[in-house]
């Protein structure tokens, strides 16, 4: 049997992953968490689990899935299948970058799903067919993609901090930031932040 963890903030979703998982002759859920924080907690007390099913957002006061699964990886070395709603480039990258097995979004198939948990399971890659476009597409067009830290530093101009807020937060110059902008601006064709900002967000990056 393969065990699985479901992390997710709220009930509904988590009552449906589980209804999925239980319904598999070859897997069961074996425990169940409203946050990251308690998932980890639950880890590091000695739980076990094949693979863990993770929300990438728990609220603003939380600890985000990205992250979580960064020290899950680091600590506990289990599979990670995010399964969330978000599904633009930095949400992507974040969460595979962090060491995440899989990504899915949730309204993938229930079939889709099933096998996503049992290869995660088995250690190989499981991502979602939209998830696999974002990916193709940042490959065949490499000049036009952000990285990871241009999107970074993009999604904190969007939520509105200024270029000295978003050095602080970031822990780095404001030189720095404004280097971030400027290669912004030149791989969107844009010529100020907030084009910037609105022209990723229609394209889907943030």
């Amino acid at each position: 049997m393969i065990d699985v963890v479901l992390a997710d903030d709220h009930p509904v979703v988590r009552a449906g992953l589980r209804a999925v998982v239980d319904s598999q002759p070859d897997m069961q859920v074996v425990h169940e968490t409203s946050t990251a924080e308690d998932l980890l907690a639950w880890l590091d007390d000695g739980g076990q689990a094949d693979v863990i099913l993770l929300d990438l957002r728990f609220g603003d006061a939380r600890m985000g899935g990205a992250t979580a699964t960064g020290t899950i990886v680091r600590r506990h070395r289990t599979p990670v299948l995010v399964v969330t709603t978000y599904g633009t480039d930095a949400d992507i990258l974040a969460a595979i970058e962090a060491g995440a097995t899989g990504y899915l979004l949730k309204d993938a198939p229930t079939d889709e799903l099933a096998r996503a948990v049992r290869s995660a399971a088995a250690g190989e890659v499981a991502l979602g067919p939209d998830v696999q476009r974002r990916l193709l597409g940042r490959m065949r067009s490499p000049s036009e993609n952000l990285s990871t830290r241009e999107l970074e530093v993009l999604r904190l101009v969007a939520a509105g901090r200024s270029n000295d807020a978003i050095a602080r937060e970031l822990f780095v110059s404001v030189a720095t930031i404004k280097s971030h902008l400027a290669h912004i601006n030149t791989k969107l064709g844009t010529r100020s932040r907030t084009a910037a900002a609105a022209t990723a967000r229609d394209r889907g990056m943030l």
